[in-house]
């Protein structure tokens, strides 16, 4: 018989977390997933967290009966083919990627393991899948749909913050392989909003600077930043860039703002990624991955950061705080 002390313990620890994780120890198997992050593990403590947790929920207990090999870019996305390779050797069950750059060196490499997709932008529209439902091929995973709709959105947040500058900029990454389609979407968003802007792109860090101070030279007080890798891994520079010059940032993930940036408005990074540990169960139950539907986000999210909007001599709208999902103070 176990005492309630030792059952609590024990639970704590994760040894009962499940009857599957039970039955899988007492089988001696042990799952082994390959993990690959765009940018540093510094970038990723709460989604890894929310990963694992949602791992725990399926019965798979990290150093029990799963191993979880991570690797880190670092934020030199040129390095993503060769952490394929590395991850593949290790005879792992699974890969979980973030992002289309890491899907795609996975394609390029013809990577054998069955891909989960913490996440994925659009898609249908680079031409990685026929239909959300049957994405056919080697992979599933959670998408994200980027809209003139939804930038568009986050325009007009901007746009309630700072009523009488209409004067907007636009950042991108100009190597991104979706970066016309987003900057389309962008613009087409803009134009219904009404708002003036200029674009901005940059092919890489060291060129941030140069970009900040032309959106300074042409009196830019509101800064949509799209997606992206390379931008999301300098997100705390470009933050005190932004501060530094007076220009309102709004992001697409919370994780930027906790970061320093003033607002943003985007899919739940921690709920996608539950969902993905999701997906890994499914495959490991031996689905196929292209038989698996590619799900897209249920939770979004505003945050907005009281801390950078003073440092900005900003006041934020009731409006928008009785809108936002979480204030940072």
């Amino acid at each position: 018989m176990i005492d309630r002390r030792t059952f609590l313990g024990a639970l704590a620890s994760g040894l009962l977390a499940s009857p599957r994780a039970s039955e899988a120890q007492q089988t001696g198997k042990v799952f082994r997933i390959g993990f690959i992050g765009n940018a540093g593990a510094s970038n990723y403590p709460h989604l890894t967290s929310a990963f694992r947790d949602g791992l725990r929920e399926h019965g798979y207990v990290e150093g029990h009966n799963t191993i979880i090999e991570f690797r880190w870019a670092e934020g030199d996305l040129s390095r993503l083919s060769a952490l394929v390779r590395e991850l593949e050797n290790l005879n792992i069950d699974v890969l979980v990627v973030n992002g289309n750059r890491a899907l795609l060196a996975a394609q390029e490499v013809k990577a054998k393991t069955p891909i989960v997709m913490a996440f994925v932008e659009d898609p249908i529209e680079l031409g990685l899948v026929k239909s959300l439902a049957r994405p056919g091929g080697n992979f599933t995973g959670v998408t994200i749909q980027t809209t003139s709709e939804s930038l568009g959105l986050r325009l007009q947040f901007l746009k309630e913050l700072l009523p009488k500058d209409t004067r907007m900029a636009i950042l991108s990454n100009a190597t991104s392989p979706v970066n016309a389609y987003y900057v389309k979407a962008a613009e087409e968003g803009a134009h219904a909003q009404g708002i003036r802007y200029i674009l901005v792109s940059v092919r890489a860090a060291d060129e941030l600077e140069r970009a900040f101070a032309a959106m300074k030279q042409e009196r830019t007080r509101g800064l949509l930043i799209i997606g992206d890798p390379m931008l999301g891994a300098n997100r705390q520079h470009i933050n005190e860039l932004a501060i530094r010059s007076g220009i309102a940032t709004n992001w697409p993930n919370r994780e930027a703002v906790a970061a320093g940036g003033l607002m943003s408005y985007g899919a739940s990074f921690a709920d996608l990624y539950r969902r993905a540990a999701r997906l890994v169960d499914r495959i490991l139950k031996g689905a196929k991955p292209g038989d698996v539907p590619i799900e897209q986000p249920s939770k979004y999210e505003l945050v907005i950061n009281l801390k950078t909007a003073k440092a900005l001599g900003l006041t934020i709208p009731q409006s928008l705080l009785l809108r936002a999902d979480q204030v940072i103070e």
